[in-house]
């Protein structure tokens, strides 16, 4: 399956040649020249990899995507940039940056470096572990130690939501739009019950606390 990389570059010659030299080797790209649709776009693609600007019209988009990361962005972001000073590139990576590539650039260099974050990132995520949760990405499947968990897909997705995002406080509004999407139902109280469901199956004596509620605001997974 080929991997999808969204380009943000406002400079239209830059984001063509990055665009030409993907698709030569079986990238799918998608090319915006600002940050307005970035989030929708998000919403509905699957996107395996992001290449960020950070001299974007009006934002900053180190700014933009450490704004992303506390809303649930889980994709691997690679900053590509004339802001080249040590101070910058610290602060990219202190604003969710993977890798960090100067402009000019190589292209070969820039291909190099997605094809290590791409492996990287899928090496991560074959089994994601949360306390004696573990999820399995081969199979879909969770685990308490041994133990198979018989989960719905709405369960699946909500429990997987929760262990991407450990020790992070989630909002009714982010799960409804990052793990009932389109649903038709999708209002907050859904989201109350699907938590109940789900905290039965994977603690049902309570003892664990695995998420925790914050009275008006959401949801931690600890």
């Amino acid at each position: 399956m080929e991997n999808t990389i969204l380009i943000v570059e406002d400079e239209e010659d830059i984001l063509e040649l990055i665009e030409f030299n993907l698709q030569s080797v079986g990238y799918d790209t998608v090319g915006l020249s600002d940050t307005k649709l970035v989030e929708k776009l998000l919403e509905e693609e699957d996107v395996d990899l992001i290449l960020m600007d950070r001299n974007l019209p009006g934002v900053d988009g180190a700014d933009f995507v450490a704004e992303l990361r506390t809303k649930g962005l889980n994709q691997p972001v690679i900053y590509v940039t004339a802001k080249d000073s040590e101070v910058d590139i610290i602060d990219g990576f202190n604003k969710g940056a993977d890798d960090y590539i100067t402009k000019p650039f190589s292209l070969d260099e820039l291909k190099a470096r997605i094809k290590a974050v791409l492996h990287r990132s899928k090496k991560e995520l074959k089994i994601l572990k949360v306390k004696d949760l573990v999820y399995k990405n081969s199979s879909k499947e969770f685990f308490i130690g041994e133990e198979r968990i018989k989960l719905t897909h709405l369960e699946h997705d909500l429990l997987l939501e929760f262990m991407k995002n450990a020790g992070s406080l989630l909002t009714r509004e982010h799960l409804l739009e990052n793990v009932w999407k389109d649903s038709f139902d999708k209002q907050l109280k859904t989201v109350n019950v699907a938590i109940k469901r789900l905290k039965e199956k994977i603690d049902p004596n309570g003892e664990k606390g695995y998420i925790r509620s914050v009275r008006g605001e959401g949801y931690i997974f600890c």
